[in-house]
């Protein structure tokens, strides 16, 4: 009995073909890249946003030049000390006349607390470099994180971050209200006259 040849399939056009979609594949795909910081902005608000008028010494001024040297509330600062003063700032623990008011709230379960009104601008030149401005970023972002993890691990013996991971959103909340994040930051300037 003869074998019986099986027709041979021609792959050449085949080939042809998976080479073409290889190339359209690479020339219109994109890779993410990640980068920049994780914000979530606010939603744009319905009415016009109302004018607040703060009083200065609510206000803890950090400007950046093009030479990424620090100016903090006008005086040269340095990165190493910003945590340590924006903390300073923000807790006001000794309640001093230079550092920011604070009002009485009720705080769940803090109760009557002092929150203080405080506000951090920032301000940037265009010419400064991205990791300073990545750095200032940190550290006043850390030296809040910092006191919220201090107050949550006094009052509920967990750091902040694990009341976020274990999504205890009331403590997180009440944590939140006592420190609220807010770092303001202005369009870039020319600070330096450059």
């Amino acid at each position: 009995m003869a074998r019986r040849q099986l027709p041979e399939i021609n792959a050449g056009s085949m080939a042809d073909i998976a080479f073409l979609l290889l190339i359209f594949f690479l020339v219109t795909t994109t890779m993410d890249v990640d980068s920049g910081l994780q914000r979530m902005l606010p939603p744009l608000p319905e009415d016009a946003p109302e004018i607040v008028d703060f009083n200065k010494r609510n206000v803890f001024v950090v400007l950046v030049n093009a030479n990424n040297q620090l100016f903090v509330k006008g005086e040269p600062g340095d990165i190493k000390s910003l945590r340590r003063e924006a903390k300073e700032f923000i807790a006001n623990p000794g309640r001093k006349e230079n550092l920011p008011e604070k009002e009485e709230k009720e705080v769940p379960f803090f109760g009557n607390y002092a929150v203080s009104k405080q506000v951090i601008s920032l301000q940037n030149d265009r010419g400064t470099s991205y990791e300073t401005y990545i750095m200032v970023q940190n550290e006043l972002a850390a030296a809040y994180n910092e006191l919220r993890n201090e107050i949550a691990m006094s009052q509920f013996g967990k750091s902040y971050d694990d009341l976020v991971l274990l999504k205890d959103e009331e403590r997180v909340a009440a944590v939140r209200m006592i420190y609220p994040q807010r770092i303001s930051e202005a369009e870039p300037k020319n600070i330096g006259g450059k």
